[in-house]
């Protein structure tokens, strides 16, 4: 007694396969990892409007900044970059980081920490005017801005190169290998 081809194969199943049907567990972690990442920027933004511009939320109730407007507005960009790093860090999707990027990261760490000891300066006792009355002059500013900078071009190196131009690692795998430079990487 044969069986018809019919009879030997298994019924199909009309459902979708799990990979089909729901999306990768990792690819929903990143995207969530850049959202939460997004959120947290946001959040930052909005307390650094709060110390830079307390006019904004109807708060302003001095004409000169004081030490707790430079403090939350440091501590909104603090929060800007760690949103930043954290949105950057998932546009990589769990492999490692290239060099650039992680020198992207140090330079980020490194704006921060331009923007704290030149904002707290007086504080610090570093400024002009000593405490108990802080000032936040045209040299802080200054000092801000360029660790504002800093954090900028840190942001900028730690996106994922390979991924906008995919054709030109490629083409510098090729030249390094028909130059035979691979060895020393």
């Amino acid at each position: 007694m044969t069986l018809s081809n019919e009879e030997q194969t298994p019924p199909q199943n009309n459902l979708e396969s799990a990979s089909e049907a729901v999306p990768s567990q990792p690819l929903q972690h990143f995207r969530r990892q850049i959202r939460n990442g997004l959120i947290l920027s946001f959040l930052g933004f909005a307390i650094f409007l709060l110390g830079a511009r307390p006019s904004v939320y109807g708060l302003d109730r001095s004409p000169v900044i004081g030490f707790v407007q430079i403090g939350m507005f440091i501590l909104g960009i603090g929060i800007m970059s760690l949103g930043a790093y954290v949105a950057m860090k998932a546009l990589w999707k769990g492999k490692p980081t290239s060099i650039i990027s992680q020198i992207g990261t140090r330079l980020m760490a490194t704006g921060f920490v331009i923007i704290i000891f030149t904002g707290l300066a007086d504080v610090f006792g570093l400024g002009s005017h000593r405490l108990p009355k802080p000032f936040f002059g045209p040299l802080q500013s200054t000092g801000v801005q360029i660790g504002e900078f800093v954090i900028g071009v840190g942001i900028i190196l730690m996106l994922p190169f390979h991924r906008i131009f995919p054709g030109y690692s490629q083409k510098i795998k090729k030249s390094e290998k028909d130059n035979g430079d691979s060895e020393y990487q």
